[in-house]
């Protein structure tokens, strides 16, 4: 048959990836939806009602993505060069170990109250700080939120409900790469993938919140500098 041209193959194999990444974006977004559709649905209502608490809360929601969309457009070289350094992600998985394990002391603490508008930039610096491979953004939100002072549930809510534009805005870049390509992928294996993701998401989701509720969420901690030691020092001994 014709000669391959250069890099054929390499295309082959960055738009299954593309298509497996927009897959899994709607995936997650399909299980922030579902397990949060009654708030989702008031906060629908509340907006086209006109009520001042609906459009607070969006404006809120709005107020935290700045950060992250800000630090993915000004440094996205920076941020997605750091994937290609394993060292970096095992410090990273060493950090969420250490804000996780302390999370327990700020749920000691009783916080019950809600996001303000600081609370909402605090949290979206911790979004925007997630960028980094190995730093578990709903982790490093939720204990932003605790510390802050927001009860636990709805610093987990506030937490899944701002990571929703930029799932979008994550999916919509890709979007055209992948439409542009007109290349067969197996929908049918895509969407067994996709529905794998959501109710995977869902599970995450709901056992994220039962810890936070029970105040075992810290015991995600060792795990997590466990994890990260041993990679580390499996980084050394190999180098």
């Amino acid at each position: 048959g014709p000669e391959m041209p250069q890099g054929g193959h390499e295309n082959d194999i960055r738009i299954p990836g593309v298509a497996f990444e927009v897959t899994v974006h709607a995936a997650t977004l399909l299980s922030v939806l579902l397990v949060y559709r009654s708030r989702v649905t008031e906060l629908v209502r509340g907006v086209s009602r006109g009520e001042k608490t609906a459009w607070r809360y969006l404006g809120l929601l709005a107020l935290a993505t700045l950060p992250a969309a800000a630090v993915g457009v000004g440094m996205g070289d920076f941020f997605e060069a750091l994937f290609d350094s394993p060292a970096v992600v095992g410090g990273a998985l060493l950090v969420t170990g250490t804000f996780l394990w302390v999370s327990k002391k700020a749920l000691d603490r009783g916080p019950s109250g809600s996001p303000t508008a600081l609370v909402a930039i605090l949290m979206g610096v911790a979004q925007a700080f997630a960028i980094v491979p190995g730093i578990s953004r709903s982790g490093a939100t939720v204990v932003a939120g605790l510390w802050m002072g927001v009860e636990a549930e709805e610093a987990a809510a506030f937490s899944f409900l701002m990571a929703v534009p930029a799932i979008l805005g994550a999916a919509v870049l890709k979007a055209p790469e992948l439409a542009g390509a007109g290349v067969g992928i197996g929908s049918g294996a895509l969407l067994v993938g996709g529905l794998a993701a959501a109710v995977t998401g869902i599970l995450a989701i709901r056992t994220f919140v039962v810890m936070l509720r029970n105040r075992s969420f810290h015991r995600f901690g060792p795990y997590c500098l466990g994890v990260g030691t041993l990679f580390l020092l499996y980084l050394a001994l190999e180098g």
